[in-house]
């Protein structure tokens, strides 16, 4: 009797053992299957099937997702506008400051900013004579410290910070791109003698600053067409008299003459030359 009842008791035992590994088991089993669901959920939400880089199997056949009308084309197109545009605006203002004021006789600026400016009035090809560096070299260090803060931005800031600002990233870095071709563009106008077809191509179709639209600025008193990127704003500054309506506000209330030293230096180097 005592053995049977222990043997009931080790039976009874084995059973409810067994029972509960299989309810272990069973729970296991299910919380896999709910983590691989999840996860599984997961990966359709937000990734894209292997031989799919591009996503295209995840949009509707009709769908454009390539081409000018894609949603990205479109936004940098639109950017692209904004940044040129405003590349030529502020080369204007810059080429305008540096030509009608201040003197080559000021500290620090005198020499190393508008000297050059009032040189390349008297010699407009040499600029043609410089290497890439020296041409770009200035423009293109402009850029750099918010181009550094965009990587920064970019590589740390979360997904709803930068998609805040992704536009306007997208315009600062076109302008970065028509800002540091500036130079490049002004240089290739005062070029008439071996410059790639693709070139005299952006030119004559005024993509770029062309030689024949440029011209205009290098009649004296040089007083006109100064946006030098495009030059696509030239005509639109002047038919509005923007420059001439500043300098008169400036003369106004400042007493100092428009291009008074610009004129004394082309006299003096005139002089030398002559001499």
């Amino acid at each position: 009797m005592c053995l049977s009842s222990q043997t009931v008791s080790c039976s009874t035992s084995s059973s409810a053992s067994s029972t509960t590994g299989t309810t272990r088991n069973n729970m296991t089993s299910n919380n896999m299957e709910e983590e691989f669901s999840t996860e599984d959920i997961l990966v359709d939400k937000n990734s894209m099937p292997e031989g799919d880089p591009n996503g295209n199997t995840l949009h509707d056949a009709h769908d454009i997702r390539w081409g000018p009308q894609h949603a990205g084309a479109k936004l940098l197109a639109s950017q692209y506008t904004k940044g040129i545009l405003t590349a030529d605006l502020t080369s204007g203002i810059v080429h305008w400051g540096a030509d009608t004021w201040g003197s080559v006789d000021m500290p620090l600026i005198g020499r190393n900013f508008l000297r050059p400016f009032r040189e390349h009035h008297i010699d407009p090809t040499s600029i043609t004579r410089h290497d890439f560096i020296e041409t770009n070299g200035d423009n293109f260090a402009i850029p750099v410290p918010y181009l550094l803060y965009m990587a920064y931005k970019f590589s740390f800031f979360n997904d709803s910070d930068i998609k805040r600002t992704y536009n306007f990233e997208v315009y600062m870095f076109l302008l970065a791109i028509f800002v540091s071709m500036t130079n490049q563009f002004h240089k290739w106008s005062h070029t008439y003698f071996g410059l790639p077809s693709y070139i005299t191509f952006l030119q004559r179709y005024h993509i770029i600053l062309p030689r024949k639209h440029h011209r205009i600025h290098h009649v004296v008193p040089h007083d006109t067409y100064f946006c030098i990127t495009t030059g696509w704003l030239n005509w639109p500054l002047e038919a509005i008299n923007f420059w001439s309506s500043l300098e008169t506000i400036i003369e106004k209330y400042s007493g100092s003459k428009p291009r008074s030293d610009d004129f004394a230096w082309a006299q003096k180097t005139e002089k030398v030359h002559y001499e």
